[in-house]
C-alpha cells in the first residue's frame, strides 16, 4: 500500500547526500550505487510507528518487547478494509435490519445442541462459577458459543498487526493505541506473539476478549493456577463471567422475558427521551425503565415467567409493532457492554434460555 523502507540498512536516512563526482572532459565517471533508502520515501506507517513506540515506552512497556515487535510491523489493508465496512461507517447505511433473520443465523439448532452438552460436561464446574459470580452458568455457555461457535472458530488475525493498523488508520486512534499497548503488556507477561491471534478487531481466545480485558479479566476457571483463555474451556467461561460481573450483572435476575403486548399500549407513553452516552443508537430503542408492576398495567403480559413487581426493565420490539417484545433488565445491559448490539445480547439470552430448556 506504501512504499517500505528497505531493510538492513546501517545508514543515516538524514545523512547529507555523498559529496558530487567531478566529470573531467570526456571521461564517465564510475558512480557508487545510489544507497536504497534513497529510493525510497518513508511511509506515513513507519513515521507513525515511532508514535507507537512512544506510547508503548511511557506505558511501561519493556524496551525489549517494543523494539522485537515494532519494526516489524506491517499495515494490514484487509483490516482497514473490514472496519470501514460496519454499520454506520463511510458507505453503509444506517438502516437497521430485521431481528429475525439475525435470530435465525444466531439462535440454531446446531448451537442450542452443542450449548447444553457442554453446558451438562461442565455443569459442577459451572454451577461453582455461577456461585463465585452470579453469572447464569447459560449465559456464559451462550455467549461462549455465540463468540466461536464453542471454540471452533477464535480468528486467525494477528492481533498485535491488527491494532497498531487500526490505531494508524485513526478512526477510533485513542481506543486501539490502549488496546496496542495492552497486547504488548500481555507478550511482557511471557504470552507468546503466536498465542496473541484473533478477530480482524482484535479480540482473542475463546472469550474474544479484547488485550485489556484480557489483562484485567481472564480467570483461572478449573483451579489449575493458570488462566489460559486460549486453549482452557472453564478458564474462558470463568474469563467471560468476570468480564459479565465486572459490567453490573445481578444474580439470581433474567436477562429478560418475552412479552405480549395488549390491545391499546400506548409506545409514545414509554418513549425513552434520554440520551445514552455509549451505543446511543442501540440504547435508543429501548422504553424508558418502569418496574414490572407497572408494566403489568400498561398492558404488557409475561410469557412463560415473569420479573419480580419492582423489577426494573425495558421495553424492546426488534421486529416492530408486530413482531417480537421483550422486557429487558439490567443483566441485558451488561451483555451489551460485552458487545454493543441489540441482536448480539437478544440472540445470546434467546440461545441460553434454549439450552437449559426454556
Amino acid at each position: 500500500m506504501f512504499a517500505q523502507p528497505a531493510s538492513g540498512q546501517g545508514s543515516d536516512p538524514l545523512a547529507p547526500l555523498p559529496p558530487p563526482v567531478t566529470v573531467h572532459r570526456q571521461i564517465q565517471p564510475v558512480l557508487p550505487p545510489t544507497p536504497t533508502y534513497l529510493l525510497a520515501s518513508t511511509s506515513p506507517f513507519e513515521t507513525y510507528k515511532q508514535r507507537l513506540s512512544y506510547v508503548a515506552r511511557i506505558a511501561g512497556v519493556r524496551e525489549a518487547t517494543i523494539a522485537a515487535v515494532i519494526p516489524g510491523l506491517t499495515l494490514n489493508s484487509r483490516v482497514i478494509q473490514l472496519d470501514r465496512g460496519q454499520p454506520g461507517n463511510i458507505g453503509n447505511p444506517n438502516s437497521t435490519p430485521p431481528f429475525e433473520p439475525y435470530r435465525r443465523a444466531h439462535v440454531t439448532p446446531d448451537l442450542i445442541r452443542r450449548g447444553a452438552a457442554r453446558y451438562a460436561t461442565h455443569y459442577p464446574q459451572l454451577v461453582a462459577i455461577e456461585a463465585r459470580t452470579g453469572v447464569a452458568a447459560s449465559v456464559l455457555i451462550a455467549i461462549y458459543g455465540h463468540e466461536t461457535s464453542y471454540g471452533a472458530v477464535t480468528g486467525s488475525f494477528d492481533i498485535v498487526s491488527s491494532l497498531a493498523t487500526l490505531a494508524y488508520e485513526g478512526r477510533r486512534r485513542p481506543l486501539f493505541e490502549g488496546e496496542f499497548v495492552a497486547a504488548l503488556k500481555l507478550l511482557d507477561q511471557g504470552i507468546p506473539r503466536w498465542r496473541l491471534k484473533g478477530s480482524w478487531a482484535g479480540a482473542t481466545g475463546y472469550p474474544q476478549f479484547m488485550p485489556s480485558a484480557v489483562l484485567r479479566l481472564r480467570a483461572d476457571g478449573d483451579g489449575d493456577g493458570r488462566a489460559d483463555i486460549w486453549s482452557n474451556e472453564l478458564d474462558g467461561l470463568s474469563s467471560i463471567a468476570n468480564f459479565l460481573r465486572d459490567a453490573g450483572w445481578k444474580a439470581n435476575t433474567p436477562w429478560g422475558i418475552p412479552v405480549r403486548v395488549s390491545t391499546g399500549f400506548d409506545r409514545a407513553a414509554v418513549r425513552n427521551i434520554a440520551t445514552s452516552i455509549d451505543c446511543p443508537r442501540v440504547h435508543a430503542r429501548h422504553s424508558r425503565p418502569l418496574t414490572m408492576r407497572e408494566w403489568r398495567q400498561r398492558g404488557i403480559i409475561p410469557v412463560n415467567r415473569a420479573l419480580r413487581d419492582e423489577e426494573i426493565a425495558y421495553f424492546l420490539e426488534p421486529d416492530g409493532v408486530y413482531g417480537t417484545a421483550y422486557l429487558l433488565t439490567g443483566n441485558y445491559k451488561s451483555i451489551l457492554k460485552y458487545n454493543c448490539s441489540n441482536f448480539y445480547a437478544l440472540s445470546v439470552g434467546i440461545l441460553a434460555d434454549r439450552i437449559i430448556g426454556r
